[in-house]
């Protein structure tokens, strides 16, 4: 089974290989997605990292409030996505 990890405040500058190196310390990281304004294409400072059951607990409790390329980042389990009406 695998998680799904919410990271939050990332630099506009980070890469997703920056994403994996620091979340693979904890575990197998199955894949990352940092969300990209539709628009523009620029980075909208978060993402998703799918990690293994094993070490999402671990990335979470130890990543959650660290430094990663000049900010502070948050982490915490991916909550499903609501729906929401379209206007």
């Amino acid at each position: 089974m695998s998680k799904n990890l919410y990271v939050g405040n990332l630099s506009w500058s980070t890469t997703e290989d920056e994403v994996r190196a620091a979340f693979a310390e904890f575990g197998e990281v199955l894949s990352v997605k940092l969300i990209e304004d539709r628009e523009t294409g620029r980075p909208r400072g978060f993402g998703f990292v799918e990690m293994d059951d094993n070490g999402a607990g671990d990335a979470v409790d130890a990543l959650d409030g660290k430094d990663l390329g000049g900010r502070n980042i948050k982490v915490n389990v991916a909550k499903p996505r609501e729906e929401r009406p379209r206007w």
